[in-house]
């Protein structure tokens, strides 16, 4: 839905159309908070999983695991999820649990401001302005596609795009295609592109550690028992969670990631015959440090004769061409980026204000803090969905969602029954609360490891991942702690401003 015509004021405004705003929307409808809004700049549901179309496109967490415990899906067609058949699951949430009506799409919110006066949340939005009591940001961190500052790059006269803004458009048979980025995307990407460009240059930073995707199809018998006896999906889900938290062993104890490290250099080994080609897809660093890629196909796509990997560092761009350090111009018409996205400096908060006027970003200073992952002191009523140390390396972060939105509707219900105008975090709680998280965070691969992963801000700090086993932070949020917030006392309401 998308129209303008009813109220400008809500009690309750989400930022973001993706697993967080609309799982969010669906268990606030079940709460009984039906005065909500959700805004999304685009033109449908689907956050990361709408924008990220690029050929070859799927999940990395196992299908079973990646959706909302409140709306299992038993249809899924492999063990791993293709990107379509994700973005069709949020549609049908959407659909199915009446959360269209309160959907405002096409409305980019520019900026959100808390009004002290009023005890509103001011949004300024694509079509106009709109007040809310009770702010949720979910926007989450792979939104904004972060592109390199490549000098001569404004003077290319080929195409350029990133990954998760695909270029359906531009046929790519017979281009010399150069790929910029060896991430998640690309090592997805990369299998499918190579064949029909007429060349492929990949400019590999750093090499990833790859372990084999082991996908299958889901088989229909599979998929009817599924929908029949609906307590074996749920202990499938169930194995699939808990074969999940053994992994974190290793990322909590890097020294056991051997095993894991002997696997990925036996698929590199059986996959590339070339020991020189190897030896550059090797990493000097231990596996965790950086994200864990699964690909059956990367690997292979490498050692066609029409493909280059190129190691040495980019420095510039000409018209034609991306010169490296080696002083060699590799020609290519076409520039794909698969460099990621603004993770550690999240666009959205140069845009949110707290009660002192200042923004998320200027509280911040470069390294992301939050009392749960969910609130910040300063921001009444503002609750983030996917926010600081709240992702994973090791499981699905839609169980982080839930553990969220679970601790959001306690917060709720605790400011409904003490009449209060907002809570917000005690600085002190929150203090103590990210002390502890960088005390569980030393010792683990992301601080140990060895290299320099997205998951570390300005400062060094991994201010990204959750330093632990999802079930202890499920232990931390299953119940909300007035204790650790203090309350904004209600003021009589102001004339003429929505309360």
């Amino acid at each position: 839905m998308n129209s303008d015509d009813g109220p400008r004021h809500t009690r309750i405004a989400i930022i973001g159309a993706g697993f967080g705003g609309i799982g969010a929307a669906i268990r606030l409808r079940g709460a009984g908070f039906h005065d909500l809004l959700v805004f999304d700049r685009g033109d449908e549901v689907g956050g990361t999983w709408r924008d990220n179309s690029y050929p070859g496109c799927a999940c990395d967490v196992p299908s079973h695991l990646y959706s909302f415990s409140f709306a299992r899906n038993p249809g899924w067609s492999r063990s791993f999820s293709p990107q379509p058949e994700i973005w069709d699951y949020l549609r049908r949430c959407a659909d199915e649990h009446g959360v269209r009506p309160h959907l405002r799409l096409g409305h980019e919110v520019h900026g959100a401001a808390w009004d002290p006066d009023a005890q509103v949340w001011r949004l300024d939005t694509s079509h106009g302005p709109y007040s809310a009591e009770v702010l949720i940001a979910a926007g989450g961190p792979l939104t904004e596609p972060s592109l390199p500052d490549l000098p001569g790059l404004a003077d290319f006269r080929g195409e350029t795009f990133h990954s998760a803004r695909w270029r359906h458009d531009l046929d790519l048979t017979g281009r010399r295609v150069a790929v910029i980025g060896t991430g998640a995307s690309a090592v997805q990407f990369v299998p499918r592109i190579a064949p029909q460009a007429g060349h492929l240059t990949l400019f590999q930073r750093t090499p990833a550690w790859v372990l084999p995707r082991r996908d299958r199809r889901i088989t229909a018998l599979e998929r009817r028992l599924f929908r029949s006896a609906p307590l074996t999906h749920r202990l499938v889900r169930a194995g699939v969670y808990w074969g999940r938290e053994l992994q974190a062993v290793a990322f909590l104890r890097p020294a056991l990631m051997r095993l894991g490290q002997a696997m990925a250099r036996r698929h590199l080994r059986r996959s590339v015959a070339d020991p020189a080609l190897r030896e550059r897809l090797t990493p000097r660093y231990t596996m965790g440090c950086k994200r864990v890629l699964l690909s059956n196909d990367f690997y292979p796509t490498l050692a066609r004769d029409d493909v280059d990997l190129v190691t040495e560092p980019i420095t510039r761009v000409t018209a034609g061409a991306v010169v490296t350090a080696d002083g060699r111009a590799h020609p290519v018409d076409t520039i794909v980026f698969g460099t990621g996205f603004h993770v550690t400096d999240l666009p959205m908060a140069r845009t949110i204000r707290g009660a002192d006027g200042r923004t998320l970003a200027e509280h911040w200073d470069g390294s992301m803090y939050a009392y749960r992952g969910t609130a910040v002191a300063g921001f009444p009523n503002l609750f983030l969905l996917l926010g600081p140390n709240t992702g994973l390396g090791h499981n699905s972060v839609v169980f982080m969602i839930e553990c969220q939105l679970d601790y959001l509707l306690g917060a709720l219900r605790h400011l409904a029954a003490s009449g209060a105008a907002a809570i917000e975090p005690d600085p002190d709680a929150q203090r103590a609360y990210n002390v502890e998280l960088d005390r569980n965070m030393a010792g683990t691969v992301w601080t140990t490891g060895g290299c320099r992963s997205w998951y570390l801000d300005a400062h060094g700090r991994n201010s990204t991942l959750w330093p632990g086993f999802t079930w202890s932070y499920w232990l931390r949020t299953r119940r909300f702690d007035p204790g650790a917030y203090r309350t904004v006392p209600a003021r009589a309401a102001t004339a003429g401003v929505p309360r």
